[in-house]
Formats: C-alpha cells, sequence, structure tokens
C-alpha cells in the first residue's frame, strides 16, 4: 500500500466554496486535487494499491481509497466536487469515525496529527532538503508527507521529525506536490531507479 498525506492549510472546511475558482476563492484546493488525480492516475487506469489522506486546515481529512474509489476524474473540478460531496456529510463525522461519501471517498474529523497517528507504513517526509532519494532505498508500504503551496507549519514540522523515518527530496529543484507524488510513484515503481 502507497499512501499520501497532503496538508491544505487554507481548504475549506465547509462545502460552499466556488467549483469555478478552486486557485482563489477555494483556499487553493486546486493543488489538492491535482495531488489527489496524480496519485491514482495511469494511463487508462487507476492505482487500486493507494490511499490518499487531504487534510483541510487542521479539522477534516478527506481519504481517497484506491480499491474502492469510483466517480474520479482527472479533472480539479470534479475531484473538488468529491471533496465538496464530502464537506456536506461533514455533520455525520462523529469523533474518528469515517463517514463514507462516495464510492471510496470518506471524511473523518481529524487533523493533521490525528491523521498521522492512524496510519500504518514508514513514513517519509518529502522535502526539499532531504536526503537525495537515490541514496534511499524503497521502504516497504511507504507513507508520503506532502504541504500544499505552503510550507510545512512549526508544529508540523515538529510531528514529522518525530514520525518520519526518512527525509527525502526528489531532485534538485523543489517540485509542486503533484509533480513529487508522479515522481515518487516512478521512484516506487522503478525500485529506487533501478528496475525499468
Amino acid at each position: 500500500m502507497r499512501q499520501f498525506i497532503v496538508i491544505g492549510h487554507d481548504a475549506p472546511t465547509t462545502p460552499e466554496f466556488p467549483l469555478d475558482d478552486l486557485a482563489g476563492a477555494s483556499g487553493r484546493l486546486d493543488v489538492l486535487c491535482r495531488c489527489v488525480t496524480s496519485a491514482f492516475f495511469l494511463s487508462h487506469a487507476i492505482r487500486e494499491d493507494v490511499r490518499v489522506h487531504v487534510v483541510l486546515s487542521d479539522e477534516y481529512t478527506v481519504r481517497f481509497e484506491g480499491s474502492d474509489l469510483r466517480r474520479l476524474n482527472p479533472d480539479e473540478r470534479s475531484t473538488a466536487a468529491l471533496v465538496r460531496a464530502a464537506l456536506e456529510e461533514r455533520a455525520e463525522a462523529i469523533g474518528h469515525i469515517p463517514v463514507e461519501t462516495s464510492p471510496g471517498v470518506s471524511i473523518v474529523r481529524m487533523g493533521f496529527e490525528a491523521t498521522l497517528d492512524a496510519v500504518d507504513g514508514t513514513v517519509v517526509q518529502l522535502h526539499e532538503d532531504g536526503d537525495p532519494v537515490v541514496d534511499v532505498d524503497p521502504p516497504s508500504d511507504p507513507v508520503f508527507v506532502l504541504s500544499d503551496h505552503n510550507d510545512f507549519t512549526p508544529d508540523e514540522a515538529d510531528l514529522l521529525d518525530d514520525a518520519a523515518t526518512e527525509r527525502v527530496r526528489l531532485g534538485p529543484n523543489a517540485l509542486h506536490a503533484d509533480h513529487a507524488i508522479t515522481v515518487a510513484h516512478n521512484y516506487l515503481d522503478t525500485d529506487g531507479f533501478r528496475s525499468y
């Protein structure tokens, strides 16, 4: 299982956001939606062994489960509509019990710390100051943690310092979060860039 936790610092926590302005009036939800599609889509297929946790303003987490996922299309607007549908059911998310809002999509009342505590696997922080990924053996059951267009907050960085087994960078230049997910997949698909 490959997992990605993507933190949306300015993401909406109510469904009253415009699908026509995801980059502006929707707290850069466009970035988060691109991360979701990058995590799942192959050419004419979906990665079923992937789970994505999108943390919305440290209040809710929308989970996408590849093995059960339906109605996900490779565009930001339809992915944002799945997030909106999840937020419409947020009142049903009591405690840390998830509520499925669409096949393979659920919402849970958990912020970043609780989400990080709940995942099983090897936590890997993708960071431009990390070790070169080519020097790190691919972990089994990796959980990659990324931030949106903002840096990790000091509290998030402290949590990651405690939880992360590895802190890696994917190349010499900082990448957008959705591009980093694609490169991370390629790193795993090729056994650390050793097998094609």
